[in-house]
């Protein structure tokens, strides 16, 4: 089985969702498919049918979850020797070399993924583009809008 690349944040926060949902949850709506119960006919009870789609809902992220936590492989960069080279899990600040803008970005693994809080997808275009180059290496990355120049200017192991 292939293992996916996941930061110790990532996984934290996948195991506390795991958590949350098993332990409070999963008994809510097992208290609210027994009330709905308790009102008699099941067929136009929209309660009961309401609780029974929820709690496929919540079964099924729960099997989504562990899942992803059993064929995670968790990376914790901060153990790691800084050498300079991009790998998963660190924080790359980099130089547009047209607009001369610099932007953050932290690479993690396709569920971390959220390009507002400044976190690409390992698998992402810029992301492959980056990985194994070092501080000062300048990295082209094909966009949509044509390729974009990019200047290393740090490598963080945050």
């Amino acid at each position: 089985m292939n293992k996916v690349p996941m930061t110790v944040a990532g996984e934290a926060r996948l195991r506390e969702e795991l958590n949350q949902l098993k332990s409070v949850e999963r008994p809510k709506v097992i208290n609210a498919i027994a009330e709905a119960r308790e009102h008699g006919d099941l067929k136009e009870n929209a309660e009961y049918h309401a609780a029974r789609e929820q709690q496929g809902f919540i079964e099924g992220r729960i099997q989504e979850i562990e899942s992803k936590l059993s064929t995670a492989q968790v990376i914790d960069v901060t153990k790691m020797p800084r050498t300079g080279k991009v790998i998963f899990g660190v924080t790359v600040e980099l130089l547009n070399l047209e607009t001369d803008d610099e932007v953050r970005y932290r690479i993690v693994g396709e569920d971390e993924a959220d390009i507002k809080a400044g976190k690409i997808s390992v698998t992402s275009p810029i992301a492959r583009a980056l990985i194994g180059k070092e501080e000062g290496d300048v990295v082209a990355v094909r966009t949509p809008g044509g390729d974009v120049e990019y200047e290393i200017s740090s490598v963080e192991h945050l």
